[in-house]
């Protein structure tokens, strides 16, 4: 990704230590204007684009929180029809969920960087739509992800932050929480644990098409994965809907197959 003349890719930071690659990403997203400015950030071989904002179909005319888009069959699910501008939000499961999302939001022209995820998808995500000229991969962003996300909260719109595990401190996920919040930006964290996630999104595979039956089965080419998402946050009961991704006309389509409430579910409050 080239924000106003500068690269930032994985390559730049290999050798160099926490406190240089803050730096350096600090050097790279200070040319980055601030949402609500005139100005709009370049990418690598692409006119400017001005900050994503979701098509009018995709907004709930009740609902007045800025979105980011996401897969048309999640737009139900979620309470406010897609991610939330200046949140965090965590995603677990089939890795399908996590491709689907930042496709959606580099499809609709937003920016995404992906952060500590070396085997992102990269095919599937292009398959689903996605613009790689809007999409950064940092996959190994050293000692301090969280730190290198905090920054990018900046300048981008979606930050994706794989975790490997980790968990962070409460005090530290809300500092970054507060950031998300005044920059406008989205925070999408994976693969670890974080307190204050206003939402929660839990993917799970339950069939796929393609395979064959019988004597055959395991034989032939993978059509299609149904998948069951879940979505559970603060102040809402939990919404399951089933998912249907199939190959169409070499991309992969999202379909919404069904979907179920807990009615015995109580609002969460924290």
């Amino acid at each position: 990704m080239t924000v106003s003349g500068a690269s930032v890719t994985p390559d730049a930071l290999d050798g160099l230590s926490l406190p240089e690659r803050v730096a350096l990403l600090r050097s790279r997203m200070a040319a980055v204007p601030s949402r609500g400015e005139t100005a709009s950030v370049r990418i690598e071989n692409s006119d400017p684009v001005e900050p994503v904002h979701p098509e009018p179909s995709t907004q709930r005319p009740t609902r007045q929180r800025p979105v980011l888009p996401v897969p048309s069959a999640l737009i139900e699910v979620l309470p406010h029809g897609g991610l939330v501008r200046g949140t965090v939000a965590s995603v677990s499961g089939a890795g399908s969920l996590l491709i689907g999302l930042v496709a959606a939001v580099t499809g609709a022209g937003g920016h995404v960087a992906v952060i500590g995820q070396p085997r992102f998808g990269i095919l599937a995500a292009v398959e689903m739509g996605a613009q790689l000229s809007k999409l950064a991969l940092i996959p190994d962003p050293g000692p301090d992800p969280v730190e290198v996300a905090a920054i990018l909260l900046d300048g981008v719109d979606l930050v994706v932050l794989g975790l490997g595990g980790l968990s962070v401190p409460p005090t530290r996920a809300r500092a970054v929480v507060a950031r998300a919040r005044s920059k406008g930006s989205t925070l999408l964290v994976t693969d670890g644990h974080w307190d204050g996630a206003e939402l929660r999104l839990d993917a799970s595979v339950h069939g796929y098409d393609g395979l064959g039956t019988g004597h055959e089965l395991g034989r032939g080419r993978l059509r299609g994965v149904r998948l069951s998402v879940c979505a559970r946050g603060k102040a809402m009961r939990p919404r399951t809907v089933r998912l249907d991704l199939r190959a169409e006309n070499g991309r992969i389509e999202w379909h919404a197959e069904e979907r179920e409430q807990n009615p015995l579910s109580i609002a969460v409050s924290t």
